[in-house]
């Protein structure tokens, strides 16, 4: 009874030592998570809540911009702005060009870089570095490559006898859209062949052998063995450059600035025009919501699509 009885302060007395340490460093936990946390607020929530906030609110400064409360009445006004549509269509434009003429030249490099010959790893190294060049910085080269006097485009279409004389890539709106896709194609098309290749290296290579062994040829392998083992690689990829085509700003920024015409005149711009040139801050907050909307509902497509696919299979 005697040491029972001592025996109940001491586990008493190291049960609260015990906690004290662990309350201690949770502290010291929270703590140090503590700046991460604030930095997060300041740079993302907070932006969000504001941009939530001026979205329903009277925040142009073209008119009286009060700041009073104005509900889905700016959403109505985006959704009904015909300029705001064409913005969309030139988007899905940009996206369906771009995203498909990158998985089809993706696919090709892929296919040829997952072949053994002399040299591969070297150009598989080195296919990834359009992609690695800033954003800007690509823009940047692709202005001087389509500069309208000294350019290289024209001087090496103008050796190849293609075109009689220079021409300015830009200055009209479906060239000008066409050149920006060019250059984001360029951009993007290796980081999908990686992607593509990655999905290569993990097929069975005793099938390919048997269908070989069959007669099978290499249209044939294709189309029966490898797209189909690609599909959902094809799925992930579309819904990730749709979602980033419809966020593309710094191109735009860097070769057109939107024009001519309004011709490059995508949804993202706009957003950046309506916010940051005119000053009509609630619409550029309106429009960015609708963007984080569709982009919002286009991962939950794909999320729900690739988890019914899973099952199936």
């Amino acid at each position: 009874m005697n040491n029972g009885a001592l025996r109940r302060p001491l586990t008493s007395q190291g049960e609260m030592l015990f906690m004290k340490k662990r309350t201690g460093e949770q502290a010291f936990g929270l703590f140090s998570v503590a700046p991460a946390f604030v930095l997060v607020f300041g740079i993302v929530l907070l932006p969000l809540i504001q941009t939530l906030l001026y979205s329903v609110q009277d925040r142009n400064l073209t008119s009286s911009g009060s700041g009073e409360f104005v509900g889905l009445s700016n959403y109505a006004s985006v959704l009904g702005n015909p300029d705001v549509w064409s913005a969309f269509g030139r988007t899905a434009y940009f996206a369906a060009v771009s995203i498909a003429a990158e998985l089809l030249l993706g696919t090709m490099i892929a296919l040829l870089l997952n072949e053994k010959f002399a040299g591969v790893r070297f150009l598989r190294s080195i296919i990834i570095l359009p992609w690695a060049v800033p954003t800007i910085v690509n823009g940047a080269m692709w202005k001087w490559i389509y500069h309208p006097e000294y350019g290289a485009l024209n001087a090496l279409l103008t050796q190849l006898h293609l075109i009689d004389a220079y021409r300015p890539w830009l200055s009209s709106p479906w060239t000008a859209m066409n050149m920006v896709i060019l250059a984001d194609v360029w951009k993007m098309t290796p980081f999908v062949a990686i992607f593509i290749l990655a999905s290569l290296q993990l097929t069975n290579k005793s099938v390919y052998e048997a269908a070989n062994i069959d007669g099978a040829g290499l249209l044939r392998r294709f189309a029966v063995l490898t797209l189909p083992y690609l599909k959902s690689t094809f799925l992930f990829l579309i819904v990730m450059r749709t979602m980033e085509t419809f966020k593309v700003f710094d191109l735009i920024f860097v070769l057109t600035q939107g024009g001519p015409a309004n011709g490059t005149m995508v949804v993202n711009y706009m957003t950046y025009v309506k916010a940051f040139t005119s000053l009509q801050f609630s619409e550029g907050a309106t429009l960015s919501y609708l963007i984080a909307a569709f982009i919002a509902l286009l991962t939950f497509a794909y999320v729900k699509g690739f988890g019914t696919g899973e099952a199936k299979t």
